[in-house]
């Protein structure tokens, strides 16, 4: 099941960002794991809102919250444990980690089987630079405005994470990007997102998770 957000992407990208990733991440893992599993991977529409207070402020932003989001996930998982044996959350938007870590965590204290999954790749940046941008352009141009004139704020994540817990994203980048879009391309989105699926597919294949639930890759040492 896909989980991302309606959120501000800067001026360039749209507000479904994160559930359009999401969702092509989810469906092309599903796709590569369907032979191995007899058919029985199927995807479930998304759940397009999520935890995005720290984008309020920026018009189109619609947050529902970690309390609500949480029991969205809980709810769904109990209805779909009725018919399914298997239950993985494919997130796309990194404000909903804290939720997923809580909802997966319960779940499986439930007996449910039950893990998430990020959609991130190594090195990329945080939010609606080169790397939203560049997967944007490859999953669906037509939604992509231009953005050569775009700027954000390129420090890295945990040189201004103390002013973005304390401010929101609108206290470090007035145009809403945490990176920098330039250089982006549809050929890099391919790559990218390529990874993201290969990760994803990894990581749902070696059905390892740690106690909050996120899927672990096989291929790390054991704690």
């Amino acid at each position: 099941m896909p989980v991302g957000s309606c959120e501000q992407h800067g001026p360039h990208l749209p507000l479904s960002t994160d559930t359009v990733i999401a969702e092509a991440v989810a469906a092309r893992a599903a796709d590569a794991l369907r032979p191995d599993a007899g058919g029985q991977v199927l995807v479930a529409p998304p759940i397009a809102y999520g935890a995005s207070g720290e984008h309020a402020g920026f018009p189109g932003t619609v947050s529902i919250g970690h309390e609500a989001l949480a029991s969205v996930l809980v709810e769904t998982v109990r209805s779909l444990a009725l018919w399914a044996g298997r239950v993985v959350f494919v997130n796309g938007h990194g404000g909903n980690v804290p939720t997923l870590d809580a909802a997966a965590g319960r779940m499986r204290v439930e007996g449910h089987d039950t893990a998430w999954v990020g959609c991130g790749v190594p090195g990329g940046d945080a939010h609606a630079g080169f790397t939203e941008t560049s997967v944007m352009l490859h999953l669906a141009p037509g939604l992509v405005r231009p953005f050569d004139a775009v700027t954000g704020d390129a420090r890295p994540l945990a040189a201004i994470m103390p002013e973005l817990v304390a401010g929101g994203v609108r206290a470090v980048s007035p145009s809403g990007v945490l990176g920098d879009p330039a250089g982006a391309s549809a050929e890099r989105g391919r790559e990218i997102t390529a990874a993201m699926v290969a990760s994803v597919v990894r990581r749902i294949g070696g059905g390892r998770a740690d106690e909050r639930g996120r899927l672990l890759d096989p291929a790390a040492p054991r704690a």
